[in-house]
């Protein structure tokens, strides 16, 4: 359903108030569906998404369509969500698409691939420039439809028990950091690891790695890294504009009245838009916090940007030339971003960067 159409349907129910949703519950059916979440309750932002989408459908729907959400490990493990959705374990997942990276690289597109999109250029690929369409495509062979469930902004670069001064720095590594930038990272002698976001404090803190990327100060704050390694690195080149997804069950989707569809439409817009509104309002007192506790904050590189840069490119293009499904993905997506690039030099970046001088 195209996107000003549910929007208009959801006016007209809020315009309509006392009156259009009781009428909605009396013509509609009831129906309880289960949410997996790949994220612990304890990282309210990120989880919080999951829940101000089940809110909102209730109340678009006067009670009558309810999903339950249950955080990382409760029903399924926190990085099988897709397996879930598409199994019929569960009627819809949230979590983050490159997760998935491992069944094909595609997947990453649906969140962030290095040195990509910022959050607003990736909602703008989705919502405006093909890349829902590419995406639906792709998830069809998963029995998935997949809506945009928020974003975090550019991520930090990490926490790491030791500076990090030149590449040479990173060889033999072990670092928590998951699908392309693993691949990628691999090219400069890093051993990746995959872990799931509540089981990252344990292994950094017994040395089973020796770095640990999550998302940024607020998040990484209530983990608690900055206990266990003193350097915090940005930026997250690997993450510029990460989103977060919301998947149905085709299945499931097509047995929903079309209100009740609208009705989740809309939710996903409002959920993906107070996320990345949450973080930018707290990051930079958590930021702040974080270092008079003595946090060290560090910059990449630029040689180590430059090499990581180089790694990401030749990874991307080699693989589009033995995947048929990254490839139909990537040729419109590398054209969108070198457009978006161009735009915002243009306004965006000049501006930004004349403010922080002034700081």
């Amino acid at each position: 359903m195209e996107r000003r159409s549910f929007i208009k349907k959801a006016a007209v129910g809020a315009s309509a108030g006392a009156i259009a949703v009781p009428a909605l519950a009396q013509s509609q059916p009831t129906i309880n569906w289960r949410l997996a979440s790949s994220f612990p309750k304890s990282l309210d932002t990120i989880f919080g998404a999951a829940e101000t989408l089940t809110k909102r459908v209730s109340s678009l729907t006067g009670g009558k369509f309810n999903i339950r959400a249950f955080a990382g490990g409760e029903i399924v493990p926190a990085l099988q969500v897709v397996d879930a959705v598409q199994a019929g374990t569960v009627e819809m997942g949230h979590s983050a698409s490159y997760y998935y990276f491992g069944k094909d690289p595609a997947f990453a597109f649906d969140c962030a691939v290095p040195f990509g999109l910022n959050s607003r250029q990736q909602t703008a690929w989705f919502d405006q420039g093909g890349g829902r369409q590419l995406m639906r495509d792709f998830f069809k062979d998963y029995g998935i439809v997949n809506f945009m469930g928020g974003n975090t902004g550019c991520q930090m670069g990490g926490w790491f028990r030791k500076e990090i001064n030149s590449v040479k720095d990173l060889d033999g590594l072990k670092m928590r950091i998951g699908g392309f930038a693993g691949r990628v990272m691999q090219r400069l002698g890093l051993v990746p690891q995959q872990i799931a976001g509540g089981d990252i404090y344990p292994a950094l803190e017994k040395g089973t790695i020796d770095a640990a990327e999550w998302v940024g100060p607020y998040d990484d704050e209530k983990l608690g890294f900055n206990k266990v390694a003193p350097f915090y690195y940005s930026p997250g080149w690997w993450e510029a504009g990460p989103q977060l997804s919301f998947y149905v069950g085709i299945k499931e989707w097509e047995k929903l009245p079309k209100d009740y569809q609208s009705a989740v439409e809309v939710a996903t817009y409002e959920a993906h838009v107070v996320m990345q509104a949450e973080y930018d309002a707290k990051n930079p007192a958590a930021l702040a916090r974080l270092l008079k506790g003595g946090v060290k904050l560090r910059s990449f590189s630029k040689p180590i940007m430059d090499a990581c840069y180089k790694a990401a490119n030749d990874v991307m293009e080699e693989e589009a030339a033995k995947n048929a499904k990254f490839k139909k993905i990537y040729d419109p997506w590398k054209r969108f971003r070198h457009d978006q690039n161009q735009w915002f030099s243009v306004a965006e970046a000049p501006l930004q960067n004349y403010m922080i001088s002034h700081k």
